[in-house]
């Protein structure tokens, strides 16, 4: 049976600059079904669902719904759920969490200053506190939105949770169903398309050492597409795999031709020119889809360290 990922897997469409964009994690435990559009067609309150994606808009903060691996049957919700709350910049990295009875305190956060990294608001309203245990893996596995996404994400996050691989969560959306089963790591924000289970655990032992492992990586969120494109180059190309390393200073053009800047935190700096071409031939993005398409990739056409010149006081 031919589906979206089969089709981008054999053609072997590059998933570098693919990663859904959000500098602001906002992560709501929500058991039981969802619908292709989950913070409205789950259990969750379709009128506070709407509510916080208008809250939401234009902050900087992406909303999805989670729930633990296994069975997802029609029950009783629990008394509390577990919330999280992860920026993805560099420089003011975090992961906060949280329980409460009532998600619709969610409404009385500051999400302008939730994009912005700060989390004083979420730590105030809900209680939260930084999260000590392991990094977040959310796997995306809603059938509704894509049969790709259960066929071949929730296979992939029981295996992790049986395995006793702690931080595991299904979510509801994280764009790029053709590259499934699509994974997002917290905190640092990087995501993973076809990904495997014995990868996902050298990538999380990455996270918690404060490294990334490049291979099968889509990008990190906190950037737009031609800026992750531009940074995984960078980090290949030095071998330079320390999550904090490395920033997106700059991004200068429009589609189809981007400059990009990277900087390293130890003052280095590269030029790095992407460019948007259509991945070819034509094919679903997605298994849902009616007509054929030509999704967009960022390719990385020139990396060039730039020189910088210190002036000397005489």
């Amino acid at each position: 049976m031919s589906t979206c990922s089969s089709v981008s897997r054999d053609s072997d469409e590059p998933v570098s600059g693919t990663a859904a964009t959000a500098r602001t994690w906002l992560l709501l435990e929500q058991p039981g079904p969802w619908g292709a559009k989950a913070l409205t067609s789950s259990h969750l309150d379709p009128a506070l669902g709407r509510a916080l994606e208008a809250a939401a808009k234009d902050t900087g903060v992406r909303i999805v719904l989670i729930r633990r691996p296994g069975r997802h049957a029609d029950r009783r919700m629990p008394a509390t759920r577990r919330v999280y709350a992860a920026h993805t910049t560099p420089g003011n990295v975090w992961l906060h969490s949280a329980t409460t009875s009532d998600p619709a305190r969610l409404l009385d956060l500051d999400f302008a200053a939730l994009g912005r990294g700060d989390h004083h608001s979420f730590d105030a309203v809900l209680g939260a506190r930084p999260h000590q245990g392991d990094p977040l893996a959310l796997v995306c596995t809603n059938g509704k939105r894509d049969r790709c996404c259960a066929l071949l994400g929730r296979p992939l996050a029981a295996e992790l949770a049986t395995s006793g691989v702690e931080g595991v969560w299904e979510v509801t959306h994280l764009g790029g169903h053709r590259f499934s089963p699509t994974v997002l790591v917290l905190p640092y924000g990087y995501a993973y398309g076809r990904a495997e289970a014995h990868l996902l655990k050298e990538v999380l032992q990455g996270a918690r050492e404060g490294r990334v492992v490049v291979e099968g990586c889509r990008g990190r969120s906190a950037w737009e597409r031609p800026g992750q494109a531009a940074e995984l180059a960078v980090r290949t190309g030095i071998g330079e795999y320390a999550a904090e390393a490395l920033s997106v200073v700059r991004t200068a053009g429009a589609a189809p031709h981007w400059e990009v800047t990277v900087a390293h935190a130890d003052g280095r700096r590269w030029q790095v020119e992407v460019a948007q071409s259509a991945a070819l031939p034509p094919r679903a993005e997605s298994c849902g889809a009616s007509v054929l398409g030509s999704p967009a990739r960022m390719d990385v056409v020139a990396v060039r360290e730039s020189r910088v010149t210190t002036a000397l006081a005489s």
